[in-house]
């Protein structure tokens, strides 16, 4: 009964976002304690505190860093519903900063707390200063969380070709979004 139930959420999910969640029922099929483990990861990437936009930029830096197919789009589609622009997740994903205002804060503090930037220091008191402490904190969280959901799916099989983002009815190539010097 417990494996019927978390099965449907599952599919809702999977309905909801356009989303194969296949790695999801794998985990499911293996052991329901391990999707209730996975259900923390998401409660913990889901964390937007005051400003969702320092945190949409933070988790789809976050995705990008470890994947440029699904988990990015997802990130986009959640983004979208919880009221951030698209014009501004396009202009952060196209590498456009100073467009892309507190998303495009967001997406650089994810990608110099991943690489331990030096100015890490700066872009934490810039969310600080401009929002307060749990926005850093969420989008401290995002920066890390972000990553994790596609490698578990590499890790599991569970791995997809790049492809574009929809971001506001434009399909961009996620490879932008990468620093010149990754690239």
């Amino acid at each position: 009964m417990l494996r019927a139930f978390l099965r449907s959420r599952v599919k809702a999910f999977e309905r909801r976002y356009n989303y194969d969640a296949g790695y999801m029922h794998e985990v499911l099929r293996i052991s329901p304690k391990a999707l209730f483990s996975l259900q923390g990861l998401g409660k913990m990437s889901g964390f937007r505190g005051p400003s969702p936009s320092i945190w949409a930029g933070a988790l789809l830096a976050s995705s990008l860093d470890g994947d440029c197919g699904p988990c990015a789009q997802l990130v986009v589609d959640l983004s979208l519903e919880a009221g951030v622009k698209a014009d501004l997740l396009q202009a952060a994903v196209r590498r456009d900063f100073a467009r892309a205002g507190d998303v495009g804060l967001g997406f650089r503090f994810a990608e110099a707390a991943i690489e331990g930037a030096a100015e890490l220091e700066d872009l934490r008191r810039a969310i600080v200063e401009g929002h307060g402490e749990e926005a850093l904190v969420a989008a401290s969280f995002a920066s890390c969380s972000g990553r994790a959901y596609p490698v578990l799916k590499r890790g599991l099989g569970h791995a997809e070709a790049c492809r574009r983002l929809v971001i506001g009815g434009d399909a961009i190539a996620p490879k932008a979004a990468l620093r010149e010097s990754a690239a």
